[in-house]
């Protein structure tokens, strides 16, 4: 049965080749004072940093640079962010790069008139803003985690060794995002496939949540179907535009909350991926991609339906003459086929995690609820060691 839920999505989304030009028509609706944030530099290699000052300055806006953003945020970035933002007054902040200049953007928005350190409010109390939020606007030149069009801020404390995520309300969303597939098109080939696999995942981590027949579960299919065939194009062809819009367009309907609309959502292998993240800094996509066959395999007796289903609907298997058991591996041996042909992470070790590191990443997992077996810590354990 399809269980009761409300929606509502507060983005306002620009999307195509010429998207860019519309930053004229949101600029008016803030103030003067834009802190423009981004990553390790690379937009004012491509060009893309000279055309968005060109128009922050063309609006009359004052504006102020918060770059260095690094791909997993930091909370010690984090409160230089905030120094940056009060410091300018700040009207918007301008996040010009992947999810994680989006992700930082809309943390710095709720910390700015807080009194409270942001990491310990938000993060490890998990408390939701009181206070005053400053708007985000993103220019996405990264597909991959939704940040786009959801409420979601994933920050890592290297002091404590945690990376964890916190998902705001309506009102940190960005107030509009700026899709330009030709944006993403000067990524190095490891870090689209990482973006692919994280909208991959995403995707998953609903899907793979009760068994009921509702409409999230064919809406995650088609888009499941859609990244597998777009991304094996743009391995190939990493200009194609068709493909890399596609995948562009994908990511963002992945986690903008519509398909985990009646889901309960499981999120477990996130939670699996960011601990090991926080031990080895690893690209998200790829701790994902790591952990994700031994998570899978282990509980694939717990959800053996949507499995089957998984296989059927979303790889072709057939199911002639073979049991249910054996149609859901086979699902899995062609993701993992899949996998193999993009060129991501396979194993944990692949990407700096070690034997010693194993205990401290399962300390460091947070336990949900939502997905077809509550794992304890033993079990995550076993997973991890799986996945090294």
């Amino acid at each position: 049965m399809l269980g009761n839920f409300s929606y509502r999505n507060a983005t306002k989304l620009y999307f195509g080749e010429n998207s860019l030009d519309y930053l004229n028509d949101e600029l008016p609706n803030f103030g003067k004072n834009v802190v423009l944030i981004y990553g390790g530099g690379s937009i004012k290699k491509n060009g893309i940093y000279d055309a968005v000052l060109a128009i922050l300055r063309k609006n009359g806006k004052h504006v102020v640079e918060d770059g260095g953003v690094m791909p997993n945020p930091t909370a010690d970035k984090l409160r230089e962010g905030v120094k940056i933002a009060r410091a300018h007054n700040a009207d918007l902040l301008l996040a010009v790069g992947g999810g994680s200049c989006c992700d930082y953007a809309k943390a710095v928005s709720v910390s700015v008139h807080c009194n409270d350190d942001p990491w310990e409010k938000y993060y490890v109390r998990f408390e939701n803003p009181t206070c005053k939020i400053v708007p985000v606007g993103c220019i996405l030149t990264m597909a991959g985690t939704g940040s786009e069009m959801n409420g979601g801020a994933v920050i890592t404390n290297h002091e404590t060794h945690r990376k964890i995520g916190h998902v705001f309300g309506d009102e940190v969303m960005p107030k509009f995002s700026i899709l330009n597939p030709r944006f993403t098109m000067s990524l190095p080939k490891r870090q689209m496939v990482a973006g692919i696999y994280d909208i991959f995942n995403h995707i998953c981590e609903q899907y793979f949540s009760g068994e009921d027949d509702n409409v999230s579960d064919y809406l995650a299919e088609a888009l499941m179907k859609s990244v597998v065939r777009n991304s094996l194009v743009a391995v190939d062809d990493p200009n194609d535009y068709e493909a890399r819009s596609n995948i562009m367009w994908a990511a963002t309907w992945a986690l903008n909350t519509l398909i985990s609309r009646g889901k309960t959502t499981d999120w477990m292998m996130h939670m699996l991926g960011q601990a090991a993240g926080a031990y080895t800094d690893a690209t998200h996509g790829m701790t994902l991609s790591a952990v994700s066959l031994p998570y899978y395999r282990y509980i694939l007796p717990y959800g053996l339906a949507k499995f089957r289903r998984f296989a059927i609907e979303v790889w072709g298997v057939s199911a002639e003459g073979k049991t249910d058991v054996e149609i859901a591996n086979e699902g899995l041996a062609a993701m993992e086929n899949w996998m193999k042909k993009i060129g991501v992470a396979m194993k944990l070790s692949e990407l700096g995690a070690t034997e010693d590191m194993i205990e401290k990443i399962a300390d460091a997992t947070i336990i949900l609820r939502g997905g077809y077996k509550v794992l304890d810590r033993e079990e995550i354990v076993n997973i991890l060691k799986e996945s090294l």
